[in-house]
C-alpha cells in the first residue's frame, strides 16, 4: 500500500504523523503543499483544509490520527 503525507513546514501535527509512521516502520512519501500547487488542489478537492492529510490506499484523513496510523501496521 502506498502512503502519502501531504504536509507544510513547521506543522506540529505533520511532524507527529511522520514520526509515528517512521516509528511503526510504515514507508511513506511526503509532499510539501507549499511547493506543489497541483497537490494542494488535490487535497482541497478531497475537502481538506488542514494538514497533514494522509492518503493510505483507499483511506484518507486529516490531522494527527494515531488510531489510523496504528491500523496501517
Amino acid at each position: 500500500m502506498t502512503v502519502t503525507v501531504y504536509s507544510k513546514p513547521a506543522c506540529v501535527q505533520c511532524d507527529a504523523t511522520t514520526r509515528t509512521l517512521t516509528a511503526r516502520g510504515v514507508a511513506f512519501d511526503i509532499i510539501d503543499l507549499t511547493e506543489d500547487d497541483a497537490a494542494m488542489e488535490a487535497v482541497q478537492s478531497m475537502g481538506y483544509r488542514q494538514v497533514p492529510v494522509v492518503v493510505a490506499g483507499d483511506d484518507h484523513w486529516a490531522g494527527f490520527r494515531p488510531d489510523k496510523i496504528g491500523a496501517l501496521g
